[in-house]
């Protein structure tokens, strides 16, 4: 019985050490994550140290040749990485792929196998060299990096659009102008976000409104924010949310937001802007970068503390408050991914235009 049981350890443990070695490789080098790669790694380098006692005797009764579970179709569509091929190639041929597949697909088979080891090592004649509480303890952990590789993955389109012109659609700064009209003069002008804000109207009468933004932003293929209001980019499916520091906490809004669905933080220190990435955020808006007329209680805290922000976080980086045509090139020269603006261009009578402008001065095409 023992030599069987050894068989099926060894299956099981090649089995979640190649899933694993899949996953980590796209967190590595597809989502350049240091932190998820360093914990996938870490599941399993603990199960090579909980089986290393057994190294000789599995690699003893292993017998792929006749295996009946092994077949040459099964070996051509294997998801994990041949031997011969390296790292790179190995990761670009994965991202020609359905990702969320590969991740799904993965994930279950080393779920599955720890589980099946975990059971074993229950075993009379396992229990005395192999620890059945680290395996269940390897597979809840694997639980949570596999959502958050996943969630990940799901965003990184959304992601990788967070540069540009970001225009905030302020409804009181329109002053009655109508919303559509307007938001469809920033897309021509080569705007490549809005986001609709308004702090004193009702939800009932922004609700259509955000309808109609989210479809126009859909079809011009731009991202689509809503500010504040999480039951709002719920109701009306879109791309993301925007919170300030008096919102919220972000561990409450990730936790409701769909896993697809990206979150940007307002921050004007430092400590805000780490803390605001170790919960999770996709991209961070620092500011006030000069005064403005926009929000008079703003604190302004200068171009310095967008370049301090920039050097102790690594996610996407959206300046804002007081930027206009006349300082935003010194703001791009900062490395921001991005510029929000509000009466830049909602105080102009040429919205298009003004905008072209603006994108002309930050270099984008």
């Amino acid at each position: 019985m023992l030599l069987q049981l050894l068989r099926i350890i060894d299956a099981n443990l090649n089995r979640s050490t190649e899933g694993l070695r899949v996953l980590e490789d796209i967190a590595r080098f597809l989502l350049d994550d240091d932190r998820l790669t360093q914990e996938l790694r870490a599941i399993r380098h603990k199960l090579a140290d909980e089986t290393k006692s057994l190294g000789t005797e599995l690699l003893s009764q292993r017998d792929s040749e006749h295996d009946v579970g092994v077949s040459k179709e099964n070996i051509i569509a294997s998801l994990t990485s041949d031997s011969e091929r390296s790292e790179d190639e190995e990761a670009a041929n994965v991202s020609q792929r359905d990702l969320p597949g590969v991740i799904r697909a993965n994930a279950k088979r080393v779920e599955e196998s720890l589980r099946v080891m975990e059971e074993l090592a229950k075993s009379p004649e396992l229990k005395t060299v192999l620890n059945s509480a680290k395996f269940e303890e390897a597979r809840f952990t694997f639980y949570a990096l596999e959502r958050e590789l996943i969630s990940k993955i799901l965003r990184q389109d959304k992601i990788k659009k967070l540069s540009g012109l970001y225009v905030i659609l302020d409804r009181q700064m329109l002053s009655g102008r109508d919303e559509i009209d307007a938001a469809g003069r920033i897309i021509e002008g080569g705007a490549r976000i809005i986001q609709l804000r308004d702090k004193k109207g009702s939800k009932s009468e922004l609700l259509p409104i955000a309808q109609k933004l989210r479809e126009l932003c859909a079809k011009a293929g731009i991202l689509f924010i809503i500010n504040d209001y999480l039951d709002l980019a719920l109701a009306v499916n879109a791309d993301g949310l925007h919170i300030g520091q008096g919102d919220l906490p972000l561990p409450i809004i990730r936790r409701e937001l769909p896993i697809d669905k990206i979150v940007g933080c307002s921050v004007d220190t430092i400590l805000q802007a780490v803390r605001a990435q170790e919960e999770g955020v996709d991209y961070i808006a620092v500011g006030s970068i000069f005064p403005t007329a926009t929000k008079e209680d703003a604190t302004v805290v200068g171009i310095d503390r967008l370049k301090e922000v920039k050097e102790a976080v690594s996610c996407p980086l959206v300046a804002i408050g007081g930027i206009n045509e006349d300082n935003i090139g010194r703001v791009i020269a900062t490395g921001a991914d991005s510029v929000a603006v509000i009466s830049a261009v909602l105080a102009k009578g040429d919205i298009k235009r003004t905008v072209e402008q603006l994108v002309a001065k930050m270099g984008w095409k």
